[in-house]
């Protein structure tokens, strides 16, 4: 992937080439392989479920905090798809939902919150600011449990994303529980190295998505502070998921290029959002720092993308 050319010009696409990019970028995440419509239900099948709303869960000795979207058409007979969704550093749960229009999206939804670690903000786990002693990933994992006991999930279509330090957190999770998720997708991620190595039980699906104007998490990296520039962050898992060297690349609209891997054993698929600041596309300034595209909203090309891929 190389993106040594001319740059573009900053600026916001008109409504009309807006609609033609977003539209462009979904049909090319639902031309993947279609997920299979059976899926598998969960113990909660048949239970009264309860509404949307902000809820605990147990896990490490810490009484961990989370909200929750439950779409208005819910069946407890039918599984539906979950998505975590993981805030950035500072932030939380709920900031992210009204931001991110991830709630949107045909799906039951949690916003989990992470523990407050340095400097007084709430953070996960891998980042060098993170709480320490805290097992975000084993809180995932109670998290997953007490949402599948509690409501008809599909467990075959379970998917996280975020942004920042809760998109980098995505990559362990896929490092670490890649048997019961099924895809991630990262936006603006802070992809610290940990030193560890990462070996998914399977091949994982990724979408990532980062502006290349992007001061917070710089898109070349950040050395001093561990940050890896992000080709290389997709490069490692075009190695994991099997696929051929180089991308098919294409341009959507005036400020977005899409790089898309062939030949892999799990789809990989970079969008690179020329200029782009620390920011979630299709939002407004509330998500970030920097240029904010309106060519394609995020929520609806991930929401494509996790439909296409079950475990």
């Amino acid at each position: 992937m190389n993106l040594a050319r001319p740059k573009i010009p900053r600026r916001t696409a008109r409504r009309f080439g807006a609609l033609l990019g977003a539209a462009a970028l979904v049909t090319a995440a639902t031309t993947l392989p279609t997920a299979t419509a059976v899926g598998a239900h969960s113990a909660g099948c048949g239970k009264q479920a309860a509404p949307s709303g902000d809820y605990t869960v147990t896990s490490g000795g810490l009484t961990r905090t989370y909200r929750l979207h439950v779409p208005d058409n819910y069946q407890s007979s039918k599984a539906r798809r979950l998505i975590l969704v993981y805030h950035g550093r500072g932030k939380t749960g709920a900031q992210t939902e009204a931001f991110s229009d991830l709630s949107k999206l045909d799906a039951i939804v949690a916003y989990p919150n992470g523990v407050i670690g340095d400097e007084n903000k709430q953070a996960w786990q891998g980042a060098p600011y993170s709480a320490k002693g805290v097992d975000d990933v084993q809180f995932t994992e109670d998290l997953l449990d007490q949402l599948e006991a509690s409501y008809c999930v599909d467990t075959d279509a379970v998917y996280v994303t975020g942004k920042s330090n809760g998109a980098g957190f995505t990559g362990i999770l896929a490092c670490r529980l890649a048997d019961r998720i099924a895809a991630i997708a990262p936006v603006s991620g802070a992809f610290y190295i940990e030193g560890t190595h990462c070996a998914p039980s399977r091949p994982v699906p990724v979408l990532n998505i980062h502006g290349t104007g992007d001061t917070t998490i710089p898109y070349g990296g950040d050395g001093q502070r561990d940050l890896p520039d992000v080709e290389t962050w997709v490069r490692d898992w075009t190695v994991r998921d099997h696929c051929d060297p180089e991308p098919k690349t294409s341009r959507i609209g005036d400020d977005v290029l899409k790089f898309t891997y062939k030949g892999c054993t799990a789809d990989v698929v970079h969008v690179a959002v020329t200029d782009g600041g620390h920011s979630w596309p299709g939002s407004d300034a509330t998500s970030g720092p920097g240029y904010v595209t309106q060519t394609f909203e995020a929520h609806e090309l991930i929401g494509a993308f996790f439909k296409a891929h079950t475990l």
